[in-house]
C-alpha cells in the first residue's frame, strides 16, 4: 500500500494492505459490532434520563443529528429495562426457592405440582431474559448516538463564533496569490500533484527533495518536544477494527452535504471489519482499552506516529487544492489517560506543548476555543490552532486538542482504581477497610502535535522568497531545520564518493555547490538530549549564507 515514516530521516517501516478499499460507504457505525472483542460500552443511563432537557439542548447547540424523540425514548427504555430487570430477579429468586422445596419434599403429588410450577417459571424467565436483552440493546444503540456533554465555557454557535485565546509568531504578512504553496512548490520542485493524480487520483501527492526531508524533520522535531514534556513515544497500527474506531466517537460529518458518503476507507472482505485509521488517536486509545490502571500511574501520556487516511467525501472548493485537504498524511498525535478530576489541567498542558512546537516554526498562528457546532461527538471542549497561510489568504487549521472526558473511556472500558476509602475505627484513627477499592472511568485527551502537510504548506507560503522580478528563488525555513538540509547534503556528497569542494559549479538539489566554502574539518552530527535532535560542531565561515547567530535555512532555486 504505502511506505510509512516511523522515526528518522532514512528509517521507514513498510506494511502492505492486500485488501481493496471501499470509500463510498457510511462512516463508523454507531452500534456495537457483532464482532466486537471488547465488552459492551457502559453508559450512564441514569444521568441521561435525569437530564433529558440538558441533553436535548446540548445536541441542538452542537447541531448534532439525533433521531426525533431519541432522548425521551432513552428515558422510557431505561425505565422499562429497570422494570424487566427487577421482574427477572424476582422470578429467578422464586425459581431458586421452588428448587429448594422440590429437593426437600417427599410427597410425589406435591413434588409434581412444584415441578409444573418450575417448568412454567422457566418459560417466563426465558421470555423475560429475551425481553431484557432486546431492551438493553435498544437502549444502548439509542444512547450511543448522543454526543458528549459540552464545557460551560465553550462558545455556542458555528465556526465563526470561536474565541481567540492567544496569538503567536510574527505579524501575518499580506495575502498574495504569488505565495500559493502549489505554485511555489512547483517552482522549487517540492511537490508533484500531477503524477500522484495519475497514480492514485485527486488529493494525493508526492513530496520531493527538501519537502520530503521536511516531513522527516517536522516529525522528529514534534516528537522531540513531546518527549521533553514526558510523553512516551509509540508507533501505531494504521489499520484498526471498525468497532474500535466507532467507540472512539470517530464519526466524521460533512456539514455541507446531505450525502451519507463515508469519510473512511474500509478494507474489503475483512472480518472483523477493518478500516484505515483516520488518526493515530484511534489506535492510541485502543491501546488502553479494557484495562484498569492504579491511580498512582496516572496521567499516562503518549505521543504516537502514524499515517492518517481520510476519504474526505463531499469536500469541495479551495480546500481541496494542494496539501490542505488530502487523503493520506503523516501525523504526530498526543494522547493521555488521566483521572476524572485532572483532564482540564492536562488539556492546558497539551496546549502548552503544541504552542511550543509551533512557536519554533516561526509562523503566525493563533489558538481558538472552538464553538459547539465544531465539536466532534467525543469532545467536551476543543482548542484549534490555526496558522496564517498568505497564499490561501486565510487562516488554516494546523492542530487541535480535545478533552473527551469519559466518553471514550466508557466505550473502551478504560478505568483506574482509586485507593480504598479510609473507614473510621472505634479504637483509634481511621483505617483502610478490607473491601476492594473503587474503580472509575478515566478521562482521555488527544491533540495533534504535527499534521505534516499543513505545516509544510504554512512554512512554504510564509517562507517563500522572491527576487526583484517577482520570481520564486528560494524558501526561508526556521534555523532548527538547518541541520536536516546540511545532513542531506553530506549524505549526497558521500554517495557521489567525491571529496568536498571538488564538484565545480554544478548544482545539487537546492544547494549551489560553487558557493560552499568548506574548511579542513567536516561537519559532525551528534545525537543529544531529547529536546534537540542534532547538535552541530560548526566550522566558522563554513557556509557564507549562515551567520554564527543562526539565520534561517535557505532553500535556493535550482
Amino acid at each position: 500500500m504505502s511506505t510509512i515514516l516511523r522515526w528518522t530521516v532514512s528509517k521507514w517501516r513498510c506494511r502492505c494492505l492486500c485488501s481493496a478499499f471501499q470509500p463510498g460507504r457510511r462512516s463508523y457505525s454507531k452500534c456495537v459490532s457483532d464482532t466486537a472483542v471488547l465488552p459492551k460500552p457502559r453508559l450512564d443511563y441514569n444521568a441521561i434520563s435525569e437530564s433529558v432537557v440538558y441533553k436535548s439542548h446540548n445536541a441542538f447547540n452542537r447541531k448534532y443529528p439525533l433521531p426525533v424523540g431519541a432522548l425521551q425514548s432513552i428515558a422510557r427504555m431505561y425505565a422499562e429495562q429497570k422494570e424487566l430487570s427487577s421482574q427477572l430477579s424476582m422470578k429467578r429468586h422464586l425459581r431458586s426457592t421452588i428448587g429448594d422445596r422440590i429437593r426437600m419434599i417427599k410427597d410425589p403429588t406435591e413434588k409434581q405440582i412444584l415441578l409444573g410450577e418450575a417448568k412454567t417459571l422457566k418459560a417466563e424467565i426465558t421470555q423475560l431474559e429475551e425481553n431484557l436483552a432486546a431492551a438493553e440493546e435498544t437502549l444502548l444503540n439509542l444512547a450511543l448516538q448522543l454526543p458528549n456533554d459540552t464545557h460551560p465555557d465553550a462558545p455556542i454557535g458555528p465556526e465563526d463564533a470561536a474565541t481567540v485565546l492567544s496569538t503567536h509568531g510574527p505579524p501575518p504578512m499580506p495575502a498574495s496569490a504569488d505565495r500559493d504553496h502549489t505554485e511555489v512548490g512547483r517552482a522549487l520542485a517540492l511537490f508533484d500533484f500531477e503524477s500522484a493524480a495519475v497514480v492514485t487520483g485527486s488529493s494525493w501527492y508526492y513530496l520531493q527533495g527538501e519537502a520530503a526531508l521536511l516531513e522527516s524533520a517536522l516529525t522528529n522535531y514534534a516528537i522531540s518536544i513531546a518527549l521533553k514534556h514526558g510523553f512516551k513515544f509509540v508507533t501505531t497500527p494504521d489499520v484498526v477494527r471498525e468497532d474500535i474506531a466507532s467507540r472512539c466517537g470517530f464519526q466524521p460529518r460533512d456539514q455541507q452535504s446531505s450525502s451519507s458518503a463515508s469519510q473512511t476507507y474500509f478494507i474489503a472482505d475483512s472480518h472483523p471489519e477493518l478500516v484505515l485509521s483516520g488518526t493515530a488517536e484511534i489506535p492510541l486509545a485502543g491501546m488502553f482499552a479494557n484495562k484498569i490502571f492504579p491511580e498512582n500511574t496516572l496521567p499516562m501520556k503518549v505521543v504516537g506516529l502514524g499515517r492518517a487516511f481520510r476519504a474526505e467525501a463531499g469536500s469541495r472548493g479551495a480546500d481541496t487544492r494542494g496539501l490542505y485537504r488530502v487523503h493520506q498524511f503523516t501525523k504526530v498525535e498526543l494522547f493521555s489517560v488521566c483521572g476524572d478530576d485532572d483532564s482540564e489541567r492536562i488539556m492546558e498542558e497539551f496546549r502548552r506543548v503544541q504552542t511550543e512546537i509551533f512557536e519554533g516554526l516561526g509562523i503566525p498562528f493563533r489558538v481558538l476555543d472552538m464553538p459547539t457546532e465544531e465539536l466532534g461527538a467525543s469532545a467536551f471542549r476543543k482548542y484549534d490552532m490555526e496558522a496564517w497561510m498568505p497564499g490561501r489568504g486565510r487562516w488554516g487549521e494546523i492542530s487541535s486538542t480535545s478533552n473527551c472526558t469519559d466518553y471514550q473511556a466508557r466505550r473502551l472500558h478504560i478505568r483506574y482504581r482509586r485507593p480504598a476509602a479510609p473507614q473510621a475505627s472505634a479504637n483509634g484513627p481511621s483505617t483502610y477497610g478490607s473491601s476492594q477499592s473503587a474503580t472509575a472511568f478515566a478521562h482521555t485527551l488527544n491533540g495533534t502535535a504535527a499534521a505534516i502537510p499543513r505545516l509544510i504548506l504554512a512554512l512554504v507560503e510564509n517562507g517563500a522568497r522572491f527576487n526583484e522580478e517577482g520570481k520564486v528563488v528560494g524558501l526561508d525555513l526556521p534555523v532548527l531545520f538547518r541541520c536536516v538540509l546540511r545532513d542531506a547534503f553530506d549524505l549526497l556528497m558521500a554517495a557521489c564518493n567525491k571529496p568536498f569542494g571538488t564538484l565545480g559549479t554544478g548544482g545539487v538539489g537546492v544547494f549551489n555547490i560553487a558557493e560552499i566554502n568548506r574548511g579542513p574539518e567536516l561537519i559532525k552530527i551528534v545525537v543529544c538530549r531529547a529536546d534537540v535532535l542534532y547538535k552541530w560542531n560548526e566550522v566558522p565561515n563554513l557556509l557564507p549564507h549562515y551567520s554564527s547567530n543562526g539565520p534561517p535555512c535557505s532553500v535556493e532555486d535550482r
